[in-house]
């Protein structure tokens, strides 16, 4: 089971355009091609995923010179679930995406492992918020934080690191 391109660009997208939208206080839209400069993501697929996320309330658009791109809701009013299934994006770790027809005769034995393995991961990208993202970028790029970038959802408990699994997103530096 893995995370498609389209979703983890998603969620890389919005937090580019949450980190951005509000430089020196000025609240400003945040262009395409500037997401696509600094993720280094293709424009066209931009165009297509933003296109998703407005339709879903997730974002707004402003027409003419210096248009681009706002967020639409308060950054904690928007999960990373959110964000994934507004692009149409699906996070199922069943063989058979939920139909229970996993085997010619029916379910697998192992149907309802994966079924709730779905049902954690969606818990788990419930609880992280944009602006749970947003705080911990901007704690890095001041330094003050850790290499190592840890979400604790506002409705789990934090989890120490003795063994158990936490998902780690993965940034990408690009040059300029």
């Amino acid at each position: 089971m893995r995370l498609t391109t389209k979703g983890r660009f998603a969620v890389t997208a919005m937090l580019d355009l949450a980190l951005n939208e509000s430089i020196n206080g000025n609240a400003k839209p945040v262009t395409l091609a500037g997401i696509s400069e600094r993720q280094a993501i293709s424009l066209s697929y931009l165009e297509q995923l933003f296109s998703r996320l407005r339709r879903q309330g997730l974002v707004t658009s402003v027409r003419g010179p210096g248009g681009g791109y706002r967020v639409a809701k308060a950054h904690s009013d928007i999960s990373v679930s959110n964000i994934i299934t507004a692009v149409d994006e699906l996070i199922d770790a069943t063989q058979c995406g939920g139909q229970e027809n996993c085997r010619d005769t029916g379910r697998c034995m192992t149907h309802d492992l994966w079924a709730t393995l779905n049902d954690k991961i969606l818990d788990y990208l419930s609880g992280v918020s944009l602006a749970d993202m947003v705080e911990t970028q901007r704690q890095n790029d001041e330094g003050s934080a850790s290499s190592e970038v840890h979400f604790s959802p506002r409705h789990l408990p934090s989890k120490s690191c003795n063994g158990t699994a936490r998902i780690e997103p993965k940034y990408e530096e690009t040059s300029a």
